[in-house]
């Protein structure tokens, strides 16, 4: 075996591959950039060597410094995480002329998969159905615009190096394929280094449905079942779930040979996926395979208790695969939710800055990770699984250079159900302050309907949320659970504040009984009666609820008990009441005495400024290109210009018919939020 691999890679990849190694006695070796000195792979690597500036293509893309940092530290091998190089077929090759095993597959497999366009051709030879497309290059946006209209509308345009939603646009009309065709060519060539883009048929209502294969060098493959990752957003991955609630056995085996046969094709060794989507009717297309380890990797593990990093590990190390088909079973359910550096009330633009607090859920370790003794990690025993992979810290930065991905937190249980409500919990758990996160947006996706009865597809967030993400409206249930528990928990803080005033001796018979609680536009009057073992509250409607928890003023987070049943939520300091975030929803809760509501509403709103007539920098970014000059008049839609932040071009539009007054920006200006790009009259 391996006595030292080096990662090729940076983040929560990187910290995954570590802990693996550890498990097996193999020393590590970090690299990092100029970003990346402080990061959580470094310090937990056993060896750390520094690859040069910030930018991907000046670091981690550059495979001589990465040839380098081998050289310096004697690694044996080098597993290259995804993204990155992990499916570039000269990285593989340099590796082998020098001596050291790439812990992926062989160089053929990643140039006949790694490129789209041939995995395409020889997925066709093979008997694999696929996806009707242009399978040539397209050299311009003319003959993009001219090839869309031939397949026929709408269009997906992809980087044929691409992945993770890079370079990828979907495009209904010539003038966005126009557009995307420029984009992806532009975000592709920084991402991969490669700009060649083609063509496909876009499927409307599909399903994003993957099999996980596994090969050794010895001809042996298999396949783990089925990962369903149909929640996505700009193409790029939010929710996944294994298995899938939508496959029934005969297609999940027929999907799981026709993989096994592509990687046996190509002559595959390591792990795989091969990706399909799959329509309303169960018809399952090939879309393609990504020869490295998929982002979405632990929710197979969970739920087959393989871990594939060391299968990876064992396979580049010359072993025979120790499972057999018959091995691989699907024990409960997994859900993966990514939690991401992305603002979700300003479109779930990138987010950068300091953690100022990192306080993910305890980690929890059950199921056949935990049976099989390949839970990575130190994780007290439970009857649900958590499980958090990142790369962050609390006082860490969210830099601006990498993807925007903080951590995946799983979650794994008996069934779906008992999955989903696990998810809420550790949800509404994790704390994260300090940038913009989606977290209240994956709180309220684990709540809709739709994706409780697993009625998904790829177009669900748009579907869903065609305007943006605006925050969750609680039912009155919910509303008064938590109008409840922070009647509650004003008690304690009213009983804290006379205490520290000294006010009198007996403090707690001061503090009064009746009180209104105001939420959501929604007034609850109601009573509060004490004991040492909690609250009971009565509601003017004499309905009660019993109330436990041991939060004290100052806890960001309370846990607390509303009739028996957990209610978590993250608690800030507003006048007069708290901020609560709990299930998605961002709420203002003010508790006031009988005499201060009727006075509170007596006071004047106070209204936002106004910049209705502004273009506003939505995230810290650079200029890419400015769309429009001054005095020319804008239609509602009209791209503006282009911020590029965290390697996505994002095109701002005109939300209304409008002309230009000033432009206070250009190309390659670096802006933060909210800094104005463009005035109009």
């Amino acid at each position: 075996m391996f006595k030292k691999i080096l990662i090729a890679n940076r983040g929560e990849i990187a910290c995954r591959v570590i802990k693996t190694a550890r498990k097996m006695g193999i020393a590590t070796v970090a690299v990092y950039s100029d970003a990346d000195k402080h990061a959580l792979h470094v310090q937990m690597a056993d060896e750390a060597v520094h690859i040069g500036p910030p930018p991907a293509n000046q670091s981690y893309i550059v495979i001589d410094k990465i040839l380098e940092a081998i050289k310096a530290t004697g690694a044996a091998a080098v597993h290259p995480g995804y993204g990155f190089l992990s499916e570039n077929p000269r990285f593989a090759e340099a590796l082998d002329k020098a001596g050291v095993a790439f812990v992926g597959p062989p160089k053929g497999a990643i140039e006949a998969m790694g490129d789209k366009i041939t995995s395409k051709k020889i997925a066709a030879e093979a008997g694999v159905s696929t996806v009707p497309g242009y399978m040539g290059l397209i050299e311009d946006a003319d003959e993009a615009v001219k090839i869309s209209t031939e397949i026929g509308y709408p269009v997906m345009i992809k980087a044929s190096a691409g992945g993770g939603g890079k370079g990828m646009r979907i495009a209904w009309n010539d003038e966005e394929a126009r557009e995307g065709f420029q984009s992806s060519k532009n975000e592709a060539a920084a991402s991969f280094g490669d700009d060649r883009i083609f063509i496909e048929k876009f499927v409307t209502q599909p399903r994003h449905i993957e099999i996980q294969v596994l090969a050794d060098q010895h001809g042996n493959a298999i396949h783990l079942n089925e990962r369903e990752c149909s929640i996505q957003r700009r193409n790029q991955k939010v929710v996944e779930e294994a298995p899938s609630p939508f496959l029934d056995p005969e297609t999940r085996k027929a999907m799981g040979e026709q993989a096994v046969a592509l990687a046996k094709a190509v002559d595959y060794a390591s792990a795989g996926t091969v990706e399909f989507i799959v329509d309303g009717e169960k018809n399952f297309y090939f879309l393609e395979m990504n020869t490295r380890l998929q982002v979405e990797h632990p929710v197979t593990e969970l739920i087959t208790g393989v871990d594939l990093v060391e299968q990876m590990i064992r396979v580049a190390n010359g072993e025979k695969l120790s499972l057999k088909q018959d091995d691989i079973g699907i024990d409960g359910w997994a859900i993966e939710n990514r939690l991401y550096a992305e603002d979700p009330y300003r479109g779930f633009l990138p987010s950068i800055g300091r953690l100022t607090r990192y306080r993910p859920p305890e980690e929890v370790a059950a199921g056949p990770l935990l049976a099989k003794g390949n839970w990575q990690g130190d994780a007290p025993e439970g009857e649900l699984a958590v499980r958090n992979d990142t790369g962050v810290y609390e006082g860490g930065e969210i830099s601006m250079y990498y993807d925007p991905m903080i951590a995946k937190l799983c979650t794994w249980g008996r069934d779906r159900d008992e999955a989903i409500e696990g998810m809420r919990v550790a949800l509404d758990s994790f704390e994260v302050e300090g940038i913009g996160h989606n977290l209240p947006f994956l709180s309220a996706v684990m709540d809709h309907p739709r994706f409780i009865q697993g009625q998904i597809t790829t177009a669900f967030i748009a579907e869903e949320y065609p305007d943006g993400f605006e925050g969750v409206e609680l039912n009155q249930s919910a509303l008064r659970r938590i109008a409840a528990a922070c009647a509650a928990m004003n008690r304690v803080a009213e009983i804290r504040r006379t205490r520290i005033s000294g006010r009198m001796d007996n403090h707690e018979r001061r503090v009064g009984e009746e009180w209104i609680v105001s939420l959501q536009g929604t007034d609850f009057k109601l009573s509060i009666c004490a004991d040492k073992d909690g609250s009971t509250i009565k509601f003017e409607d004499d309905a009660t609820h019993r109330v436990r928890g041991n939060w004290s003023p100052g806890d960001p987070l309370a846990k607390i008990e509303v009739d028996g049943a957990p209610l978590i939520m993250k608690v800030g300091k507003v006048s007069g009441g708290f901020r609560i975030r709990c299930r998605g929803a961002d709420l203002k809760v003010h508790v006031r005495t009988p005499r201060q509501a009727e006075l509170a509403a007596l006071m004047p709103e106070k209204l936002p400024p106004d910049t209705s007539k502004m273009l506003l920098c939505p995230m810290p970014g650079l200029i890419v290109k400015i769309n429009v000059e001054v005095g020319q008049e804008v239609q509602e839609g009209q791209a503006l210009c282009t911020v590029e932040a965290m390697k996505m071009e994002n095109i701002l539009r005109a939300e209304r018919k409008a002309q230009v007054k000033k432009i206070n920006a250009g190309p390659g200006d670096s802006l933060a939020v909210d800094d104005v790009i463009m005035e109009f009259e």
